[in-house]
């Protein structure tokens, strides 16, 4: 099963994203996916609302961040 990577990591992405190449972009849409699919995998298997909670956050964040590589990656392909 596929490790979701922390805030840090995203924030690292995301203040990268002009120097990243479209392969790379690629790929960080490809793992933000698959981060997604297993936090919902978890929220489908948590109990306690404290954990569904913080899945919940977590998928919204990472959901966030889906978007705004595709829009990024939407316009770099337009170029």
């Amino acid at each position: 099963m596929a490790t979701c990577y922390s805030i840090q990591a995203v924030e690292c992405i995301m203040s990268n994203e002009n120097s990243l190449s479209l392969d790379q972009l690629n790929d960080r849409i490809a793992i933000l996916e698959g981060n997604i699919r297993q936090l919902i995998e978890q929220a489908a298997a948590a109990s306690g609302e404290q954990n569904e909670e913080r899945i919940a956050d977590r998928i919204n964040q990472q959901n966030e961040e889906l978007e705004r590589l595709l829009k990024v990656r939407e316009a770099r392909l337009k170029e």
